[in-house]
């Protein structure tokens, strides 16, 4: 158990921040997954749909400060190498 007011703050933060990491690794994966279930199934309108989404919520991510910005684009880059391959 913490014993100072500073460290118990820092636990509380710390539950905070991890919570909305997950929130926003997972909404990640799951993007990147529709957008490759699209791809897998060879349905061009749906994978473009899916991309779309994805590339808005990709920089969304990025203006919130949870990616950098490198990151971002070489996610983006390599599921429009993927769905311009259908």
């Amino acid at each position: 158990m913490a014993n100072h007011k500073s460290s118990v703050k820092r636990i509380r933060q710390t539950i905070v921040r991890t919570e909305r990491n997950r929130f926003y690794r997972t909404r990640l994966k799951n993007i990147v997954k529709d957008v490759n279930t699209a791809v897998e199934a060879g349905s061009k309108e749906e994978a473009t749909a899916a991309f779309k989404i994805a590339n808005q919520q990709i920089h969304k991510f990025v203006s919130k400060g949870i990616l950098k910005k490198e990151t971002a684009a070489r996610k983006v880059s390599r599921l429009q190498k993927s769905v311009n391959a259908i």
